[in-house]
């Protein structure tokens, strides 16, 4: 039998108007957050009180744009570690305890959420980590350090890969926990970037006790549920869908026009950076209508990857248009962002130089591309089916 189809367009429509006709979304973003999520508009492909409606999840544009243009507070801005990559986890791995404890809470961004995979040791190769879980009774004793940790500052929740079996081969020996960063034995310190903001962190953990309840997943499951984390972060970091010529080509032709730079090589490289953008924008737009329910696939990393190319190329060219003013940079003081925020051109020129680097190297992309959809010959593993306390490290 086949399964009863899920709510149309016109179904989502009456239901935005329902929202925007009951809440003011330039009022309290969480009182409007959450009606959002009770209205089942939160991931319209969720289950229905989970923040969805059980829709096709094409239908999500419809959501974004309309709200977009009401001008309604974006979760992602406040909590797109959450929102952009937990809540999947979630869905694709929690029990129903887990998800109706932290979904809403999550979206509204009452409570905002880090992911710790990272490690001075495990950075590209995330089965490399040596921070360790220990079970004991109903509790994990977790110890060792990550790295690059977003926003742990503020986070009220973790995601926490670690190893909880060290005899047998690195993928197998992991896994996943979601840990409360406010308790004994979690240590966020800032890491200083070249903006000169600390958005960035190292989280140590000291005899840190996290429940066997908060545990994702089974034990030993850790990898096949940080692929999920990791394939949804990419989408996050690079499959937006917003409106044409918006976003960093946006700010290329308004930085053209302001300074009226007449040269024809520069105004073809910007030329060229458009259509290289309104293609990716398509992409991503045709990669969320096909994808209707499911973890992404490779097609995360394809817009990972142009994102991260993109962004870099149309703010090196946004700084030459400034002539000598792209020099200039208002001040270096340390602050700690409590969000992701609109910024100025010359921090934005600094701020990509890590789009490369964050949610999978450019490098790895690639790989992945290369390997499962290329069809070609993957990187020599030689460790891959050692014991890991046998895997020799540095």
């Amino acid at each position: 039998m086949t399964a009863p189809a899920g709510p149309d367009q016109a179904a989502i429509s009456r239901r935005l108007d329902e929202l925007l006709a009951a809440h003011d979304p330039q009022g309290d973003p969480v009182e409007f957050l959450g009606a959002r999520f009770d209205l089942g508009l939160a991931w319209v492909w969720f289950p229905e009180g989970l923040g969805g409606l059980g829709a096709s999840r094409g239908l999500q544009t419809v959501v974004e744009e309309r709200l977009a243009g009401a001008g309604a507070p974006n979760p992602a801005q406040f909590n797109v570690l959450g929102v952009g990559m937990g809540a999947h986890v979630l869905m694709a791995h929690g029990t129903t305890e887990q998800q109706h404890r932290w979904l809403r809470p999550m979206f509204t961004s009452e409570e905002i959420w880090c992911q710790m995979f990272s490690e001075p040791g495990a950075g590209s190769d995330i089965a490399a980590l040596a921070a360790r879980a220990v079970r004991d009774g109903d509790e994990w004793v977790v110890n060792g350090q990550k790295v690059w940790t977003t926003l742990a500052h503020v986070a009220k929740w973790g995601m926490l890969v670690a190893r909880t079996d060290p005899d047998v081969p690195k993928h197998q020996g992991m896994s996943y926990f979601i840990v409360d960063m406010t308790v004994p034995g979690v240590e966020v310190r800032p890491l200083r970037q070249i903006t000169g903001e600390a958005e960035f962190n190292e989280v140590y953990f000291t005899d840190a006790r996290v429940p066997d309840l908060n545990r994702i997943g089974e034990v030993g499951d850790g990898w096949r549920v940080a692929l999920t984390t990791l394939m949804n972060e990419r989408v996050a970091i690079g499959g937006g869908v917003g409106p044409r010529g918006s976003g960093p080509i946006g700010e290329a032709v308004r930085t053209w026009g302001e300074y009226r730079r007449d040269d024809p090589a520069d105004r073809d490289r910007l030329m060229r950076l458009w259509v290289a953008t309104e293609a990716a924008r398509l992409t991503n737009l045709r990669a969320a209508q096909m994808n209707s329910r499911g973890t992404p696939g490779p097609e995360g990393s394809t817009a990972k990857l142009l994102y991260a190319e993109l962004n870099k190329k149309v703010y090196e060219l946004v700084i030459e248009l400034m002539g000598p003013e792209g020099m200039l940079y208002d001040t270096y003081e340390m602050v700690t962002p409590d969000r992701f925020t609109v910024q100025p051109r010359t921090k934005a020129f600094l701020r990509a130089r890590a789009n490369s680097i964050e949610g999978g190297t450019s490098e790895i992309m690639k790989n992945i591309l290369g390997e499962r959809v290329l069809d070609l010959a993957g990187e020599p593993r030689v460790d891959k089916d050692l014991p890991w306390s046998k895997v020799p490290r540095s």
